[in-house]
Order: C-alpha cells, then structure tokens, then sequence
C-alpha cells in the first residue's frame, strides 16, 4: 500500500469537517501558547502544530463507540475526538471545570464518555492501556476498535514492544499510529531507532505502512482501511505518519533557545503545512467562514475557562484515589 493506493478524493463534506478539525486543533494550540506566555497555563505545553493532519484524520475513521489513548502531545487527538475546547482550555489552565477538574493537566487528559481513555506522560505506556482495552471490549463481544497514538520515540520503549506482540498474538482490534516528527525531544530519529519502524511492527506478523502525514486526506484513507480491518476480526495494523513538529518540543525551548534543528530545516517542514493542504481544497469563502466559526468558538472557550473557578486548596486529594463503597 502506498499514498497513491489510498487516493486523495473525499467527499465534500468530509473535506470541510477535516479542515474544520485541523484548523480548531492549529488555532487552539496557538491560543494555548499564549496563555503559557500569559501565566495562565503553568508550567508550559508540547504543542502539536504541525501534527493536526493525523489527530484530525484517524478520529474521523472512528465511530462513537470506538477509543483513543494519547501522548504528552495530545491536545489534537482529545479535540479531534470531540473533547469541548472550553473544558479542554480549562484543564490546561487548572480550573475546576477542566475536562478532568484541573487536575489532570495537559498531558493527562481524559473523556471517558468521548472514548478518549487518556493522554499519558509515560512515553510508549499508552499503547498497552489501547491494547488491553481493546482486547477486553472484544471478550465482552462488542467491535469496539482502539487506536494508540505515539511518538518515534516511543519505538524503544518495552512496554510499547510488549502491546505490539500482544496485539499480533491475539489478533486485538487496536491500530498503532505512529507519529513520526524526526525527533524524540531533541533526538533525531536516525541517532536513535535502528532499522525500519514498520519492519519492527511487521516483524510481529501485523501490516505497516509508512504515509504522509501532512496530508489529512491520505492518513483517512489509510485509517478508514486499518480501523475496517480490525473492526471485521483481522487484527491490528501499523501506520507510521511522517510528520514534522512545527514548534518546540515544550514551550521551554522559548526561553531556552535549544538549536538542535536548523532555521532551513524548520522551513522545509513547514512548507507542507496540514492546514493549508486541507484548505486548499476548499472554496475561499468557504474557508473564511470556517476559519471565523473556529474563532468564535474558541473565544468561547477562553472565556468559558478564564471564567471558571480553580481548585479549593483545601481539597488537594480530591479524585486522587477511588471512593471504596
């Protein structure tokens, strides 16, 4: 399977929702950036700018009943499956009526009611969350399907290893996605992964293909194909998204003005711009008036968030641990 295998046509409406996605998922990250700068996001973000393209596409393959788990980056993939920006805004900013009560953060937030069981801080842990979670709808007999999202990075952690060789073993309806961006932090992939990342995944018996992931279109394609897959009862599948992380790894590097990436290299990567691709396939005015409904909505999300109350301090463990009956 290549690129030009899945095609690049959708119908119209699928084209404006997935422009719709990639453009709120680019302008609230931009917005949150700003109220790092701000003060009212403490403690920083990883921002998922240039990424938006494989959040927005493989949540669109999925219906209502499937789920996700999520990385440290993992705003995109918590909007793109439905997450209300307001809440969203609200964690990142610790307020109570954050999608979590403020308390997960940014990179641990969760909907259990939107399928969405979690972004997670631990490079490569989300992937047996999916895994198991998948496997345990499947004995409950439901056709539930999990995807697990992932950097490069987390081609070398174990417990992402384990996830794949469990998943292959028992035929689990999960799809790995693999969003390759070039870097683990300041890393580049090629100092750190030996060999293919989809020969690893085929080594475990499952399909893995390697698509461009700038391209909304294409990555629904291919997700569409892998999500049908599992859901019929053929086991996982592999996709690797080539990507490329426009911003820092962490708004730190704003102040710590890292230079492991060159100014060429930055602007080679931005060139192909998930946003301008998706828009480009739509009428201008069309575009402006997405662009303005995306707007709208995240003025109300930030003054939904900046308008809610935080924590009571005098309650520091509360929803830290279970309520036993």
């Amino acid at each position: 399977m290549t690129a030009d295998d899945l095609g690049r046509t959708a119908p119209h409406a699928v084209t404006v929702d997935l422009y719709r996605a990639v453009r709120l998922i680019r302008r609230f990250e931009e917005r949150a950036i700003e109220f790092v700068r701000s003060g009212e996001i403490v403690g920083g973000i990883h921002p998922y700018l240039g990424q938006e393209a494989i959040a927005a596409a493989v949540c669109a393959a999925l219906t209502s009943a499937d789920v996700i788990t999520s990385t440290h980056r993992g705003h995109g993939h918590v909007l793109a499956r439905g997450a209300d920006p307001g809440r969203m805004l609200a964690e990142l900013m610790g307020r109570e009526t954050g999608l979590n009560k403020g308390r997960g953060g940014s990179m641990h937030a969760a909907d259990f009611s939107l399928g969405i069981l979690g972004a997670n801080a631990i490079v490569g842990a989300a992937a047996s969350i999916a895994t198991g979670a998948a496997w345990a709808y499947r004995q409950q007999g439901r056709d539930t399907v999990a995807v697990t999202f992932f950097g490069d990075g987390a081609m070398n952690e174990g417990m992402l290893l384990e996830a794949l060789n469990l998943a292959a073993l028992w035929q689990v309806p999960v799809l790995f996605v693999c969003e390759n961006n070039g870097y683990a932090t300041t890393m580049p992939v090629g100092s750190a992964v030996a060999g293919s990342i989809t020969a690893r995944a085929r080594a475990f018996g499952m399909p893995a293909f390697t698509i461009d992931g700038q391209d909304p279109e294409t990555v629904l394609k291919a997700s569409t194909a892998a999500v049908a897959r599992a859901r019929s009862g053929k086991g996982p599948m592999f996709l690797e998204c080539l990507t490329y992380r426009f911003d820092a790894h962490h708004t730190f590097e704003h102040r710590a003005r890292l230079d492991y990436r060159s100014p060429g290299e930055v602007a080679a990567g931005r060139a192909r711009d998930p946003v301008a691709i998706q828009g480009a396939r739509l009428p201008e005015r069309e575009r402006a008036a997405v662009d303005s409904e995306v707007e709208a909505a995240l003025d109300a999300a930030a003054e939904f968030a900046l308008g809610s109350a935080h924590p009571d301090p005098a309650d520091p463990l509360k929803y830290l641990y279970a309520v036993m009956p």
